[in-house]
């Protein structure tokens, strides 16, 4: 494929420029920007839609960054260091690599599940940071997908894909507009004979997590950064579960609360039950 080479704020630079901090720009043109060796990496070699890879024209490309550029099939874009860099979402550094990614399919059906199913859903979260940190957990300790409920940050902000160090290339990530979708989805998981249950967190749950049984299909639910659980959801999940906390924290960042879940689920299966 034929290079392409920018040397001024053209109509593509400008494009992509825009994908850096305007969530309908992404919508619209069906992607985004990617930074990082192992973002960058795990988009290759998982199969998601690369469509250019972009590097500085007057320098020499490392051996993985040359691999990179002859495995994805995409359109190779040389331009200029300084250009880069604005493409880059950071002032201080001029990565090798930028990619231009197709944007998945908001489908639930793209979240596998099966006998061991472990989602999250994460409810109208305002920090893309914590999306990224939060799929990153989920990858960690064997979740099968994340869903992103209601008017939320977008996924695929340059924070949250920063923050997911790769995770959001491996494990699904659906946005839907609100509760309903998912529990239409789950009642369907049920219909089907897989008896999922749909876990709550709050700081007034019914009792510890520990003492909840997350073995079984579980979907745990996390709410947002300040206000928690939407009415919809706390009258939609089958049990509330409390993390219990010492200090003079009056609670968990979101992300933080929900890899404290997700440990608690992998213990349980590890050992084949709850705590007693």
């Amino acid at each position: 494929m034929d290079t392409l080479r920018i040397t001024k704020r053209n109509a593509h630079f400008q494009q992509w420029q825009a994908l850096l901090a305007n969530r309908t720009k992404r919508q619209r043109a069906g992607e985004f920007l990617v930074q990082g060796v192992r973002p960058i990496q795990l988009a290759v070699e998982l199969g998601w839609p690369v469509r250019a890879l972009l590097y500085d024209a007057g320098r020499e490309l490392s051996g993985w960054a040359a691999s990179i550029l002859a495995r994805a099939g995409a359109r190779p874009v040389a331009m200029s260091a300084e250009l880069l860099g604005e493409l880059s979402g950071k002032s201080d550094e001029v990565p090798e690599l930028v990619a231009v990614v197709g944007l998945p399919a908001d489908d639930l059906s793209r979240i596998p599940v099966g006998p061991s199913f472990l989602g999250v859903v994460f409810d109208r979260p305002t920090g893309p940071g914590n999306i990224g940190t939060l799929v990153r957990s989920v990858d960690a300790f064997g979740g099968a997908g994340v869903v992103v409920t209601g008017h939320a940050a977008d996924p695929y902000d340059p924070k949250s894909v920063r923050a997911s160090t790769g995770s959001l290339f491996a494990v699904p990530v659906v946005r839907v507009a609100s509760h309903r979708e998912v529990l239409h989805w789950v009642t369907g998981l049920r219909a089907g004979g897989l008896p999922v249950t749909v876990v709550g967190t709050d700081e007034k749950g019914e009792a510890d997590l520990a003492g909840h049984d997350l073995t079984g299909p579980t979907l745990v639910v996390i709410g947002n950064e300040t206000g928690g659980l939407s009415a919809g959801w706390r009258e939609a999940c089958d049990t509330m579960a409390r993390i219990p906390i010492t200090g003079s924290a009056s609670s968990l960042n979101a992300a933080s609360a929900a890899t404290v879940v997700l440990y608690e689920a992998a213990r349980q299966r590890a050992l084949g039950r709850p705590q007693a």
